[in-house]
């Protein structure tokens, strides 16, 4: 217990201490996310947070996990400095799409074939269990690359993926906690406190983004976290902390940005583009669109994704596959509307 709060206390403070620094010499430097037709900032804006977070998430696991539990973080870490390498690099100097995703395959393929970070059944899902060795890995390599770039996609607004993230990895990591999974929970204490910190530069007026750097990390632990969670469900038989449908519960978690990657991708494919274009349908430009501020939009996501959570927790004896297409539905037709009340505002406007 003292190791967890340690980490997060170390971890906030590291990365409260840093950010400063960080601003300045990315002003010096000119380093900095200038606006445009799709960014929601109107003034250029540091975008390295995401080196603060790292700093401190990164020294916090290293100082507090004990030593025998340290086994496969190792690979984790080496997981960790290959994203960050592709995320500095990415800030400072862009880098063609095609090198990002073999840098998060490398990473993805050190989780799974090092740390043995992988999903080995589907629950049920399509009357499937327990999956081949092959499929086991592909299925656990995409999922990784698919969670690492949802929070990639949906880092838009002020406070956005700070606080989403804070929320998965305070809900996870407690969760861990519990169920003695100490080393696992560490990694998600560490993370959140150098959240924390990053949220009070990261808030209206935002000081500084994370960047790729923060978005791809964010993504990368919540991708273990997910599956660690799920995973440990086949050996925690009698634990009270268990739930049914666990998969499905981990998909609440990571509702939003799960969601909102699959919603857009599809929208583009349906209009003959590629997914990977960009444009403002993301829910929170949506939210923008509605005449919400960044705040207020980051403030109305996180209450719906809490709300996503309490409800698969209430509802998690129906099944796996009747849960996850309740979750579905029920974003599908929250979106609908929220789009539904833009359109409406916006013909309103032109007449």
């Amino acid at each position: 217990m003292y190791d967890i709060i340690l980490a997060f206390i170390t971890s906030f403070a590291l990365t409260y201490l840093a950010i400063p620094s960080i601003i300045h010499l990315a002003r010096k430097k000119n380093l900095m996310d200038e606006p445009g037709e799709r960014r929601s900032h109107k003034v250029s804006t540091p975008s390295l947070g995401g080196i603060g977070i790292f700093a401190g998430t990164l020294f916090s696991i290293i100082l507090w996990t004990p030593f025998n539990y340290f086994g496969p973080l190792q690979y984790i870490l080496c997981a960790f400095i290959i994203i960050f390498l592709i995320g500095a690099k990415d800030d400072i100097d862009p880098i063609s799409p095609s090198k990002k995703f073999l840098g998060e395959l490398f990473a993805a393929g050190i989780l799974v074939f090092r740390a043995k970070i992988k999903l080995t059944s589907l629950y049920g899902f399509f009357g499937i269990y327990e999956l081949p060795e092959i499929a086991s890995i592909l299925i656990s390599i995409f999922t990784i690359i698919v969670i690492i770039n949802a929070f990639n996609l949906i880092d838009g607004i002020n406070g956005l993926s700070g606080s989403l993230g804070l929320l998965i990895t305070v809900v996870l990591g407690s969760w861990f906690f519990l169920v003695g999974s100490i080393e696992i929970a560490i990694v998600a204490f560490s993370l959140s406190g150098a959240l924390v910190a990053f949220l009070k530069y990261n808030i209206t007026p935002a000081q500084i983004f994370m960047g790729d750097t923060g978005a791809l990390l964010l993504g990368l632990v919540c991708s273990i976290l997910a599956i660690k969670f799920i995973e440990l469900h086949n050996v925690l038989k009698d634990s009270p902390y268990t739930f049914s449908s666990a998969p499905s519960i981990a998909i609440a978690i990571l509702i939003l940005p799960l969601f909102d990657t699959l919603r857009v991708f599809i929208l583009r494919v349906l209009e003959g583009r590629s997914p990977f274009s960009p444009d403002r349908k993301h829910i929170h430009h949506i939210m923008i669109d509605m005449g919400l501020t960044h705040m207020q939009a980051t403030g109305v996501l996180f209450a719906v994704n809490i709300m996503f959570i309490v409800l698969a927790i209430m509802l998690q004896n129906v099944g796996n596959l009747i849960l996850l297409i309740i979750l579905l539905g029920l974003a599908f037709i929250m979106t609908l509307g929220a789009s539904k009340v833009v359109e409406k505002k916006k013909s309103t406007l032109q007449h």
